[in-house]
């Protein structure tokens, strides 16, 4: 990961995660980061971060290992997928599958609350995907849109989306009827637990899905941070 608006300087860092994985500060200032998971990008994505929509405008650590994981070991498998990413925030990993998946058959929707759909948007463009990527609403726990319904994903992205209490039982209204859509889909679900109401929700999804722990060869590095990936199923 690389600041645009700074020098970049040489470093050593074990199982080249870079800063991919580095703690990120609480808040950051509004600026444009480049993006190439350790060479898997061949061509760096851009991204503008921006906190004054919220905080799901900068990236986090947990959206990074997603998206380096889809890199890793789907790149090759998603060419016919039709492909939804929840509380996309800025866009980072449903992007990331947009660039990185060449070939797809259908282009990748970015979903969140309207605050961010301009961010969204904004670097759909900086990235010229606007071809391969859309920026759509969508707030948990509402009926889904008739786009959403006609698409019916099959592969739907979520980095990070536990984090405010509250949201949890929308979040889960969303998985559910998103899972009813297309039931053979997989939801590929990363999160970085930092209370015991993280625990709390991902108990209420093993009662509704079948929760998986997804294999991953940098699993030593990430889950010393407290970061997971797991894939959530239909029963």
């Amino acid at each position: 990961m690389r600041d645009m608006n700074r020098s970049a300087s040489p470093g050593s860092t074990p199982f080249e995660f870079g800063e991919d994985f580095a703690a990120l500060p609480e808040y950051r200032a509004t600026r444009t980061t480049e993006v190439d998971f350790a060479g898997l990008l061949d061509e760096p994505l851009k991204l503008y971060e921006d906190l004054q929509s919220g905080c799901g405008g900068q990236l986090w650590p947990a959206g990074m290992l997603l998206a380096k994981h889809m890199l890793r070991y789907h790149r090759d498998k998603l060419q016919h997928s039709r492909i939804l990413e929840l509380g996309a925030g800025g866009g980072l990993v449903g992007l990331t599958v947009a660039r990185g998946c060449g070939g797809l058959d259908h282009p990748v929707f970015l979903t969140d609350m309207a605050e961010m759909e301009s961010l969204m948007q904004h670097n759909i463009t900086l990235n010229g995907l606007e071809d391969r990527a859309k920026a759509r609403i969508l707030n948990w726990g509402e009926p889904l849109s008739k786009e959403v319904v006609d698409l019916k994903p099959d592969i739907i992205l979520a980095a990070d989306c536990v984090y405010l209490e509250p949201t949890f039982p929308l979040l889960m209204q969303t998985l559910q009827d998103l899972l009813a859509l297309a039931p053979s889909a997989t939801v590929f679900f990363c999160v970085k637990k930092r209370r015991r109401a993280d625990n709390q929700f991902l108990r209420v999804a093993r009662k509704t899905f079948t929760v998986t722990e997804i294999e991953d060869e940098d699993r030593p590095v990430y889950s010393r941070e407290g970061l997971f990936l797991y894939a959530f199923t239909q029963k």
